[in-house]
Formats: structure tokens, C-alpha cells, sequence
């Protein structure tokens, strides 16, 4: 069904260049505006998303999947995203693919990720630091999927992409305030849960 939209020629690496600039209005009127406005958002937020996918637990193996999901339901529904808020709808539509992916992912009794994406990163690392990097990526894994779906997402979008407060409560749509004190939790919660986690292994 995907594969019917030019634009995901372009996945999973994002081979193809810019076909135009987004039309300046807030209204979509041709087949060529809305390829090209579609584009230019695949070009500036599919690293977000893909990064965001993963962080909210979407697996090695699917992330790919998923984020051409994203941006397919962005393709259906350009005509009603306001211009400027792209990043926004993109991030709010990868939360739902997300917690979609985990909920069939439990159902199905999959096996924990493989991590393929990560071993062939971890190929130039000696035996001890690629045992150390695969034990500190399982721990944040570990504490990222038993975190609260509102916390988890603050804490990725700042700690993993670098969002400010500012920032993140514009994604989320949420005022400053919630998305700092959410942060605030968020980073008390996994510092605790390192803790534990350490102290376990000892």
C-alpha cells in the first residue's frame, strides 16, 4: 500500500533530494505542492523521528517500518497541518506508532530486540567496550520501557535529542511548565532507577 506514494522511494535512507520548497499558504491545491511540501518535511524531521521511534521502543528490526507509517499518515492528512507546525503532528503521530508497535510486540510475545543496527556500530569496538556499551544500551532500554509513556517522551525528546523545555512543550503541545516539571520527574526517575539497577548487578 506504501509503496503506491512516489515519496517513500526515498526510504530508509532518505536517497532522494528535495523535489521543491512547501507552498507558502496553509492550503495543499496540487498533487505536485503536496509531494513537495511532503518532501521538504521528510527531509528536515525524519532523523527526529526515526531516533524518536526507537527511543519510544519501537525495535531495531521495525523502526524502519515505523517511520515510513509516520509519514505516510502525514501524506494523508497535509491539508489539515498547519504550516510551521509539522515537527509537532510528526512527533504526536510517531507517540501513537509507537505505543502501537509495543502493544503488538507484547501481544505477539516477541523476543527481546536483536539490536542488528547497534552490533554493526559496535563492530570497531574492542571485546570489553562493546560488552559495556551493550550492557549500558540493555539498562537504558530496560528503564526506558518501564518509565511512564508522558515522562519517557520528555526525557527522550531532551536527553536523547536535545530539545529545551521550550522546545518540547511545543511538540507535545503542553504548557513550559509541564513539560519542565514532567523533565524534572523524568530525569529523578531514571537516576533512581540507574541506582537500582547497579546496585542489583553488584
Amino acid at each position: 500500500m506504501m509503496s503506491a506514494v512516489p515519496v517513500f522511494e526515498m526510504f530508509p535512507r532518505r536517497a532522494a533530494a528535495i523535489a521543491g520548497e512547501p507552498p507558502e499558504s496553509g492550503t495543499v491545491r496540487t498533487a505536485a505542492d503536496r509531494d513537495a511540501r511532503l518532501r521538504a518535511m521528510v527531509d528536515a524531521h525524519f532523523e527526529l523521528i526515526w531516533r524518536s521511534l526507537r527511543g519510544l521502543g519501537v525495535p531495531a528490526a521495525n523502526v524502519d517500518d515505523a517511520a515510513q507509517q509516520v509519514f505516510w499518515i502525514a501524506s494523508q492528512k497535509l491539508d489539515v497541518i498547519a504550516l510551521g507546525s509539522e515537527r509537532a503532528f510528526l512527533f504526536s503521530t510517531a507517540r501513537g506508532v509507537a505505543a502501537n508497535a509495543r502493544r503488538a510486540r507484547a501481544r505477539s510475545r516477541e523476543q527481546a530486540d536483536d539490536g542488528t543496527l547497534e552490533q554493526m556500530s559496535d563492530a570497531a569496538l574492542d571485546p570489553e567496550q562493546a560488552a559495556q556499551k551493550s550492557q549500558a544500551r540493555q539498562m537504558l532500554e530496560r528503564i526506558l520501557g518501564e518509565m511512564n509513556e508522558d515522562l519517557r517522551t520528555v526525557f527522550v525528546l531532551f536527553e536523547l535529542e536535545g530539545l529545551t523545555s521550550t522546545e518540547i512543550a511545543e511538540v507535545l503541545s503542553i504548557p513550559v511548565g509541564t513539560a519542565a516539571s514532567r523533565l524534572r520527574r523524568a530525569r529523578e526517575e531514571f537516576q533512581l532507577a540507574v541506582t537500582k539497577l547497579q546496585l542489583e548487578r553488584r
